[in-house]
């Protein structure tokens, strides 16, 4: 039999997602589906997540979206983006019936009107409004399977960890997270700047080590600033985008989860640069680990720059407000330009730090 993992918690008798819950339960027993998670009581880590996808043949996404269902459904587009063999014919279903994936839909549109998500996601992310209309979505992808997302690999992966010696002393390692996609010069400049200033103010570099877009730009800046340039990377993704020159230091992981936790593993302070799906995915990630109160993620600032667009308003707008109700935590702060983000990465980043 076929198995669906089946998003979303029930906290008692009276959670109004009771009632819809149990009508999805009895729609994917009736129409021969097994599930993963019917009571709602597994939880998902970056440690098990791909796990979980491998075990499962679908994934539904039930009403009540939380940060972690927002992080597990923004991962599953970012694993069709990169051709993640794992997910080849999967389909992915969220059930909206209260509109608390809406801000997710506004980011993801937003990022696809700026150029940094390529495919339409709304047929990757298939909305239904009713259980009956997630089965038609699972049967209709059974039978038509998913789009071609456009990607083809340029190169055979044959890359390994490694670490170089670097003889100046560090005051603290940065991450940045951003697209590996824009190719617009005034964001390609921004990052290589950004690159640029860590590595003259003393701060090492952590990216997802990728040669192309503002992530490319990023590590050039570093490299020939010469500022330590660490990142990690997959075989799949660096099938698709190469790996850049010059780094200091390198880890080689097997999924992007792994990859995930060996860059905050590493860094000191995280950068939410422009980009697309997976710059998302990575914040989210952040704050989850915040909202645990992970020792990974312990003192560590999050600061997005929110770049200011020609046309008014910012690059991260629908970001900031997806997550608003996370924002009185102190979990991330807003910067609207490149000083403003060395400004407050220098006032967390204590000088002592190793």
């Amino acid at each position: 039999m076929p198995f669906v993992r089946l998003s979303g918690k029930i906290s008692g008798a009276a959670d109004p997602s009771r009632e819809v819950r149990a009508r999805m339960l009895y729609q994917l027993f009736a129409n021969g589906w097994d599930i993963y998670n019917s009571n709602g009581d597994q939880q998902i880590t970056l440690s098990n997540i791909e796990r979980k996808i491998v075990e499962s043949d679908a994934f539904v996404f039930m009403p009540g979206a939380t940060l972690e269902d927002l992080f597990k459904a923004v991962s599953i587009f970012v694993g069709y983006q990169t051709l993640d063999v794992h997910l080849f014919g999967k389909a992915t279903v969220i059930l909206n019936t209260d509109k608390t994936w809406d801000a997710l839909f506004d980011l993801l549109d937003s990022l696809r009107e700026l150029g940094t998500i390529r495919q339409n996601y709304r047929k990757f992310l298939l909305q239904a409004n009713s259980p009956e209309s997630v089965l038609e979505s699972l049967a209709r992808v059974d039978k038509e399977g998913l789009p071609d997302v456009g990607r083809d690999k340029i190169m055979k992966c044959d890359a390994d960890s490694f670490e170089k010696e670097f003889a100046k002393d560090l005051i603290g390692k940065v991450c940045v997270f951003c697209s590996a996609s824009i190719e617009d010069p005034a964001y390609l400049d921004e990052g290589y700047e950004l690159g640029k200033r860590l590595a003259i103010n003393g701060f090492g570099c952590v990216s997802g080590a990728g040669t192309t877009g503002v992530m490319g730009a990023v590590v050039r800046g570093s490299v020939e600033a010469g500022g330590w340039t660490g990142g990690s990377n997959v075989p799949h993704i660096i099938e698709l985008e190469g790996l850049p020159e010059g780094m200091t230091s390198f880890w080689l992981r097997p999924d992007i989860y792994t990859r995930m936790e060996a860059m905050i593993e590493n860094s000191d302070a995280f950068v939410i640069f422009p980009g697309g799906a997976g710059t998302v995915q990575e914040m989210l990630a952040l704050l989850i680990f915040k909202q645990l109160g992970s020792h990974h993620m312990s003192g560590k600032p999050v600061i997005i720059y929110n770049k200011p667009l020609p046309g008014g308003g910012g690059f991260w707008d629908h970001l900031v407000e997806m997550l608003n109700p996370w924002a009185d935590d102190g979990y991330f702060s807003v910067a609207n330009s490149l000083d403003e983000v060395l400004e407050q990465t220098k006032l967390a980043i204590p000088t002592e730090s190793p």
